[in-house]
């Protein structure tokens, strides 16, 4: 131990003068002075022993950093789920979609009626007060040409109001009109990713597209979204193209994929889906192939299911956190030790001069904690500066969660009183003749 690590405070007359020491109050071990003193020394300490040190530092920084970033990036991971699941606007929405048979009875009644068609729309999709939207949508798997090159696509026929029933906003260019609609216009908006795909970027609002030998002009691009359900895929990687164009270009047995229903209040989806299903049986002669299906029911199951997962890796990374974290305090521990080693000279000489036992448990203590703070402070920028990197990866940013950064420092310095403590009743018991012996 260099000179600079002791700690020589006499509260008295000078020994050179020949008198006692006046011994030091026992409220004295608390004062500013004493904690500076410890502060410098323990950073004395680190500085002596640089690899020691730094490979305490380095578990204790680890688990403050782990902790720190863990908890930042699962509350990120929540708000962009949550973000996805409400971008799906299934909330107080069912869907008519065909059925399928589940015995050789029902297969050979539902064969005898054409299925969801677009004629079935007259009827499925009569005004009704509980109802705000219906939204017909056909799909099919085609391959188009742009330029000199081809790629397989899915072509989606909707209804004008598609887009803004089902939260598809427009990032260049525009959207499917009603005009569209009644002039039964070959016009096409191309989804996010497939713009990325076909164009590179570029801006490709007036260009167009050759699907099954059918010119599209490309009147707009969808703006980029998260991708939680089939529909969002197959938006994303197709067109959108009015549907009586899907009709007349595209499907000649004018087959519906499936009619999502938005409803005024969420209560009323009994009623509606009952109201539905007899449109169907109606529309079809009595056989009700099509099925009703309760879309917010769905989404809130999966909700329910990724809280369950995200709670079962909270648990994973919050223990692998927290055993870094308890390797840290060994360390601290184990750092101490050797430190009360080395210093026995320097525990004698103190007591020697009137350093009270309660001062040099205090001492000791405060040196592990003072330990565990600088491993903490450099976890915790480490952490935010992590945090900061992949803020434009989330769509509200990342920020450290404050929750876990305290609960860091709490647990480093925690650990580092509690294994700071058998050192420092070590260097209070100590004697001065036994230490300067």
């Amino acid at each position: 131990m260099s000179d600079q690590g002791l700690i020589l405070r006499a509260p008295g007359p000078s020994l050179l003068n020949g008198e006692a020491p006046a011994p030091v109050p026992a409220s004295r071990g608390f004062s500013l002075g004493m904690l500076w003193e410890v502060v410098r020394t323990g950073l004395v300490e680190l500085w002596a022993h640089k690899m020691r040190s730094l490979l305490t530092l380095t578990l204790l920084m680890l688990g403050v950093f782990a902790l720190v970033v863990m908890t930042s990036v699962l509350d990120g991971v929540m708000d962009k789920i949550s973000t996805g699941f409400a971008g799906m606007s299934w909330d107080g929405t069912v869907r008519i979609a065909p059925k399928t048979p589940e015995t050789s009875d029902e297969r050979k009644r539902f064969n005898m009626s054409p299925g969801l068609r677009f004629e079935d729309l007259s009827r499925l999709n009569a005004p009704n007060p509980k109802v705000l939207a219906f939204l017909p949508r056909a799909q099919k798997t085609v391959t188009v040409r742009v330029g000199g090159d081809t790629e397989r696509i899915f072509v989606n026929g909707v209804s004008p109001d598609y887009a803004q029933w089902m939260n598809r906003p427009i990032g260049l260019g525009r959207g499917l009109t009603e005009d569209d609609q009644r002039r039964r216009s070959t016009v096409a908006v191309v989804g996010a990713t497939l713009a990325t795909k076909l164009f590179s970027g570029a801006d490709p609002v007036g260009r167009d597209l050759v699907v099954d030998g059918v010119p599209f002009r490309i009147i707009g691009v969808q703006a980029p979204g998260q991708i939680f359900n089939e529909e969002n895929y197959t938006d994303a990687n197709g067109i959108l193209i009015p549907l009586e164009a899907y009709m007349d270009r595209m499907d000649p047995a004018h087959k519906l994929a499936q009619i999502t229903v938005k409803l005024r209040r969420p209560e009323e989806m009994g009623e509606v889906s009952a109201m539905l299903l007899g449109r169907v049986r109606q529309a079809h002669h009595g056989i009700e192939d099509a099925e009703v299906v309760d879309l917010d029911a769905e989404a809130a199951k999966g909700y329910q299911n990724f809280l369950e997962q995200m709670r079962g890796w909270q648990i994973v990374l919050l223990s692998l956190a927290g055993t870094v974290l308890l390797v840290g305090g060994v360390g601290v521990l184990s750092v101490m030790l050797i430190s009360f080693s080395d210093r026995r000279f320097e525990i004698g000489l103190r007591k020697a001069l009137g350093a009270s036992d309660q001062e040099i448990f205090i001492q000791f203590l405060l040196e592990a904690v003072v330990l565990a703070a600088i491993g903490a402070l450099l976890g915790t920028v480490s952490g935010a500066l992590l945090c900061q990197a992949l803020s434009s990866s989330f769509p509200y940013g990342l920020v450290v969660n404050p929750l876990g950064l305290i609960t860091a420092w709490i647990v480093a310095l925690t650990l580092a009183v509690v294994f700071g403590l058998y050192p420092a009743f070590r260097a209070m018991r100590l004697s001065p003749m036994e230490a300067m012996r």
